[in-house]
């Protein structure tokens, strides 16, 4: 499976979003550098909590702010907020290549969008020197995509923490 090949699904950011959402993410942009978009965001967080623009737009701005626990929780909000829709288990632990076959009969694009927001937890993890479990969030995602298109195995081998193994296990 190609998880680079999305090319015609709908993307989670073509979502229908309510007018004060966007007006609230496009204000926040707008005063990123007057101080004033985390309020702007945290308005349309409380508005949409489940809307996964402002999910991201979130995990943007507290990864860009340097916020690594606060952008690792909302990464973890995204992956909780798509799981359901697409059959995946509650906990990433848990997920297998079934869960990822019969998720992209659901919705390719955010089966792609859960390996991502795991992949982005992974890394944050290990910046804040969280070297275990970064290492097995990576390797995860090496397991479920064994091109490497999403990037895990490339991630991993250049924080080097680990050395990735062919099938996706790490070792000190």
């Amino acid at each position: 499976m190609d998880l680079q090949d999305f090319e015609g699904q709908k993307l989670y950011f073509d979502d229908d979003m309510p007018q004060d959402v966007a007006e609230l993410i496009q204000s926040a942009s707008e005063q990123y550098s007057d101080g004033g978009a985390e309020e702007c965001l945290l308005k349309a967080y409380a508005i949409a909590p489940l809307n996964l623009s402002v999910l991201v737009a979130l995990y943007r701005f507290y990864y860009y702010q340097h916020r690594y626990q606060d952008a690792l929780n909302v990464a973890y909000e995204a992956m909780a907020a798509v799981a359901g829709e697409i059959s995946f288990p509650e906990h990433w632990r848990q997920l297998e290549f079934a869960d990822l076959a019969n998720g992209v009969m659901q919705s390719f694009t955010i089966v792609r969008f859960y390996l991502l927001a795991l992949k982005g937890a992974g890394y944050l993890n290990l910046r804040m020197g969280n070297i275990q479990e970064g290492v097995a969030m990576l390797n995860k995602v090496i397991e479920l995509d064994n091109n490497d298109r999403l990037g895990a195995r490339v991630l991993l081998q250049a924080m080097g923490p680990a050395v990735v193994t062919r099938a996706g296990s790490a070792s000190e």
